[in-house]
């Protein structure tokens, strides 16, 4: 058994202007495919050639940890954008959301500062903690909240090869464009 690579949740060019078609075909089709493909060639004939990718993130290590975590970030990825995203969150999410940053705003710019402040490689997370708060926490390279017991929320890709192409060295401008993706329905499945 295999891990699979998932569809995109929407065609190439569905989250333009904010991340083009040529992105996606990189991002998607060689990068998150390359995760994959690593992954299945390391698990062939090893105790974890039947197991889930969330198995394998907890229990792996080195490089099959790498490969596994992010394989299953860029997924998580996908699915916390959408074409028809962005704009605000529906009422009862902005209540829970305010009930830990003050407003879902101040959410979102302490989400922009952590992201804007990683340095090199990584991912900005929003988690659900153990004790039932949400914070929002950088990880270099491929972490992943899991590792440490926590549940993910919503995530941004803040590795260069997420926004190089369209936006340069400019974060920050991409990180305004993945606001107008943000999934909020898939946050709050999350949340649920």
């Amino acid at each position: 058994m295999s891990i699979n690579f998932p569809e995109l949740p929407y065609t190439f060019d569905a989250l333009a202007p904010h991340i083009s078609k040529e992105t996606l075909n990189y991002h998607y089709g060689k990068h998150h495919k390359g995760y994959v493909d690593k992954v299945n060639k390391a698990i062939s004939d090893t105790k974890f050639q039947n197991a889930k990718l969330e198995d394998i993130i907890l229990e792996g290590d080195g490089m099959l940890l790498a490969n596994a975590a992010q394989a299953w970030n860029h997924t998580f990825y996908w699915n916390s954008m959408s074409p028809k995203g962005g704009g605000e969150p529906g009422a009862e999410l902005a209540k829970e959301l305010a009930k830990h940053f003050g407003s879902w705003g101040e959410m979102q710019q302490t989400f922009n500062e952590k992201a804007a402040e990683l340095f090199g490689s990584g991912w900005t997370w929003l988690i659900l903690n153990s004790d039932g708060k949400i914070t929002i926490e950088d990880r270099i390279e491929e972490g992943n909240p899991m590792t440490d017991g926590k549940k993910p929320l919503l995530t941004c890709d803040v590795w260069e090869h997420a926004y190089y192409l369209d936006y340069k060295n400019e974060r920050g401008k991409y990180l305004d464009g993945f606001w107008q993706l943000v999934n909020w329905e898939f946050l709050e499945r999350n949340l649920g």
